[in-house]
């Protein structure tokens, strides 16, 4: 499949192995990975990042396939879910160091300022696409000035 902003092809990236059952060679029960996922939540991580933790230090390939939950369903089943979505708060944060960039004496760098009109319209887009899920309200708007208030 062809890149959103780029005029060539991606790479193929690897497949999961499929497997039925949990692998012998994962030590915890379902109950414990959802222990370590609340406590990693609490720590103030993300759900990428308590993935990734889980995945590399603990030995859990899949927490889905283990648990039946998402990382994310299990964070909004005890209440710690972030108030909007990580995918969203992260092209945020991508928006708001470029244009920390270009304001920072940097006002003639061309490709940070393609970069950002970039990052603007996937947030843009993305905004679109959860107002139609219900996840953000119908009147909410993505303003540059305002990025800020969102990583709070």
């Amino acid at each position: 499949m062809a890149r959103m902003h780029a005029r060539r092809k991606g790479k193929s990236g690897s497949t999961r192995p499929i497997w039925r059952k949990t692998p012998e060679w994962v030590p915890y029960s379902p109950e414990e990975i959802e222990k370590l996922v609340i406590d990693k939540a609490r720590e103030g991580l993300g759900s990428a990042q308590i993935g990734l933790i889980l995945r590399d230090a603990y030995a859990i390939p899949s927490i889905k396939k283990i648990t039946g939950r998402s990382v994310t369903k299990i964070m909004k089943e005890n209440d710690l879910g972030p108030k909007m979505p990580e995918d969203f708060l992260n092209l945020v944060r991508q928006a708001l160091n470029l244009r920390n960039h270009l304001e920072s004496g940097n006002k003639k760098d061309k490709h940070s300022r393609r970069g950002l009109q970039l990052v603007e319209s996937k947030i843009r887009r993305l905004t679109r696409y959860y107002k139609k899920k219900g996840v953000f309200d119908s009147d909410f708007k993505y303003e540059p000035s305002n990025a800020t208030l969102y990583l709070r």
